[in-house]
């Protein structure tokens, strides 16, 4: 037998997160994509707005992922950032400050991105809850007898 519920009756899931290896697959074309840009407009010689665009994208891409995603998703920015968005391109090298910093900057936007998503889920899955579960108000009408 077929049961009609109504879809706006019930409490709507939060949505689950994207694959790992979707996010990790999104952040090496998007990374390869902004360094390539970078490189055509700017520069090699500025890493600074690099940087910046990497930051934006790896927060970007939070919002879809799982925390497990964010260091390996800081990590396939750094690599385009340090490969390709400073000289001598094509060659990875470790400048211990700078690039414990460029990490940082990378994992920091990546986990707070997703950090917001989840706070953000579930916020609208409370509100919806207990919009439910409150009871209605009685008519005015009634109280007033």
């Amino acid at each position: 037998m077929i049961e009609w519920v109504s879809l706006s009756a019930e409490a709507k899931p939060v949505p689950r997160p994207v694959a790992t290896r979707w996010v990790w697959a999104t952040a090496c074309c998007g990374a390869l994509t902004l360094v390539a840009l970078h490189n055509t407009l700017i520069g090699p010689d500025r890493p600074g707005p690099a940087l910046a665009a990497l930051s934006l994208l790896a927060a970007l891409l939070g919002l879809w992922a799982r925390f497990t995603a964010a260091p390996g998703t800081a990590v396939l920015c750094w690599v385009f950032l340090n490969g390709f968005a400073i000289p001598p391109a094509g060659t990875l090298t470790w400048a211990s400050y700078r690039d414990t910093f460029w990490l940082t900057c990378l994992c920091t936007a990546a986990l707070v991105g997703t950090a917001m998503a989840r706070v953000h889920h579930a916020r609208a899955a409370y509100r919806r809850v207990t919009e439910v579960a409150a009871p209605a108000e009685p008519d005015p009408e009634h109280r007033a007898r």
